[in-house]
């Protein structure tokens, strides 16, 4: 019984959290910026391909999963073109996103450049609300006869790049479609809350070949608290890279990325909780990354 009801509460929070903050979170968000801002479509000399998977709290059951699919290629000196597929399962929801971005940037001095970029998606979004009662959580009436939604959105974003350091700022949806959210133990319709996305990045040069990535990212959310992660990664500038990530008030992760070859890398990323009610469940979440540049 006490961890029947330990999982009660977990999925509890699952739901609130998720109809707070509803983009998902990435460890290598670093290596896939594309899903937060359009304007790092084609910002890297190469095109590339990178594959992730989410686990998060893994191990429980209807725990929150993703996986991504995005490609990144320079049209030409001043335009770039990327395509996104984003699929994410929580809970009773489902839904799998389609967005292709488009930047351009100008070139402001030797060592600088300001991207600016235009994301344009559609969303499939689904929810089995036959299954709210399996968790005891009651339903709004108008949720009888829910049907899935498939909506259209537009964001946009800014990129400053040097070589050394990067500044990104983005909203990814600007338009808030219907989605079911929680209150006081009933779902209801309501509405997806705009994502502001502000980050940073710089590049400490330790020698040679080897280097020290650090970037933040701050996340927020109307009417939630901003969420703040810092990650450092290590670049021995040889076969491998070793990081570490803090959520502030949620998460540490420790991550690995191996060079499979100058073209071709594979990650791993594990993460654990810090709130009192998920680390007396273990809740810990793994995360695959992949990279292909050609």
């Amino acid at each position: 019984m006490k961890s029947y009801k330990g999982l009660f509460i977990l999925f509890i929070l699952a739901y609130s959290t998720i109809q707070a903050q509803q983009d998902p979170n990435t460890i290598f968000y670093r290596y896939n910026m594309n899903i937060y801002n359009p304007a790092f479509a084609g910002s890297s000399e190469s095109s590339d391909i990178t594959l992730g998977i989410r686990s998060q709290w893994a191990g429980i059951e209807g725990a929150p999963e993703g996986q991504s699919a995005i490609f990144s290629t320079p049209l030409n000196k001043k335009a770039g073109l990327g395509v996104s597929i984003l699929n994410d399962k929580t809970f009773i929801e489902n839904q799998t996103s389609v967005a292709v971005d488009f930047s351009y940037h100008i070139q402001l001095s030797d060592s600088y450049k300001l991207f600016f970029g235009l994301k344009a998606s559609a969303n499939s979004y689904s929810a089995n609300t036959s299954g709210l009662v399996t968790y005891g959580i009651g339903q709004d009436p108008t949720l009888t006869d829910y049907e899935s939604r498939f909506m259209p959105n537009i964001g946009a974003g800014l990129l400053l790049l040097h070589q050394d350091y990067f500044l990104s700022f983005s909203i990814p949806r600007l338009l808030t479609p219907e989605r079911l959210q929680e209150k006081d133990g009933t779902a209801y319709l309501g509405e997806s809350r705009m994502h502001l996305y502000l980050s940073g990045g710089y590049d400490l040069r330790l020698g040679a070949s080897s280097k020290l990535q650090n970037s933040i990212m701050f996340r927020y959310v109307n009417a939630t608290p901003l969420s703040v992660e810092i990650t450092s990664i290590l670049d021995f500038g040889y076969k491998f890279n070793l990081g570490a990530s803090y959520r502030y008030d949620e998460s540490v992760s420790g991550l690995f990325l191996f060079k499979v070859s100058d073209n071709f890398n594979l990650g791993y990323a594990y993460e654990v909780t810090t709130g009192n009610v998920f680390n007396q469940n273990k809740a810990s979440s793994h995360e695959l990354f992949m990279r292909l540049s050609i």
